[in-house]
């Protein structure tokens, strides 16, 4: 699908799935869109792992409380593809919401292959358990999101219980999780990306959302568009079917006339008329199991 973001007085053609990938556009659209206000970039690049790529931003309230909630993104790219700094605007528009908002690169395809790349993110909710009380976030618990493959890991890491107790981390340590544009329930592997990502794995049963999904969720919502030709709207439904009939807490919202880069792009201030996908986030976030204190 193709549609023109216009930034200001450019106009930039871009397809849908090629935005997801291709950090020019993304580049762009935080170069001239502004900033959130009440929210600002408190640290960049910092170290939670060995690797190169283990590294994150951090983005706070202006208007710091000294135990505010926490929100994590997970960016999306097919599990090949993605940088940080391209997702300033994410950062910047959860922050103005009073979250402390990290954002964390993590290792990619071909360097790595499942499960290495929801490791990392084990690894990086580890560091801000850890290191977030610092600038102002609750290290008890934390509010999980991604888009598009950051939302497979997110939801990987909320249901499969074994990454969290790998990296020493309780279950509870996700209060929630937010899936935009997710796959969760995509076998037979039939897209050049996933089979890269997941082709090697052994038990590819393993390697699905859905497969885990039971009543010891966290409180889950699950966002699509309903024009998304990139990752269907299925993933969304099926899995949330599947949480409710285990007695999860989950919440579906399917946003009519929006695809797979428009339901990311709502979360940027200059598209945020399109669909109320930031507020519905935040409410869902901060109606928790347990009251941020």
């Amino acid at each position: 699908m193709t549609s023109f973001i216009r930034l200001g007085r450019r106009a930039f053609l871009t397809s849908g799935s090629a935005l997801l990938s291709a950090c020019s556009p993304l580049g762009l659209l935080n170069a001239f869109t502004p900033a959130d206000a009440g929210s600002r970039l408190a640290a960049s690049g910092i170290a939670y792992g060995p690797d190169e790529r283990h590294r994150l931003d951090i983005y706070v309230p202006e208007q710091g409380t000294g135990r505010a909630p926490v929100m994590i993104f997970l960016y999306g790219g097919g599990w090949n593809s993605g940088e940080r700094a391209d997702y300033g605007f994410v950062g910047h528009a959860f922050a103005a919401q009073g979250f402390v908002t990290v954002i964390p690169d993590y290792r990619l395809v071909p360097q790595v292959r499942f499960p290495a790349f929801v490791e990392d993110g084990a690894l990086a909710l580890r560091w801000v358990r850890d290191h977030i009380a610092p600038y102002g976030g609750d290290p008890t618990g934390i509010a999980l999101s991604g888009h598009s493959a950051g939302a497979y890991n997110a939801m990987m890491l909320a249901l499969d219980r074994r990454f969290l107790a790998k990296a020493g981390l309780p279950p509870s340590f996700i209060r929630s999780v937010t899936g935009l544009a997710g796959p969760y329930d995509f076998l037979p592997l039939d897209d050049p990306r996933s089979i890269a990502a997941f082709g090697e794995f052994p038990r590819l049963a393993e390697t699905q959302p859905i497969s885990f999904a039971g009543a010891h969720a966290p409180r889950v919502l699950l966002a699509t568009g309903d024009e998304d030709e990139t990752v269907r709207s299925r993933n969304s439904t099926s899995l949330a079917a599947k949480l409710r009939t285990a007695g999860a807490i989950v919440e579906l919202r399917i946003y009519p006339g929006l695809g797979h880069a428009g339901i990311l792009l709502a979360l940027n201030a200059g598209f945020r008329d399109r669909a109320p996908v930031l507020t519905d986030i935040v409410r869902f976030a901060r109606v928790l199991k347990r009251p941020w204190p």
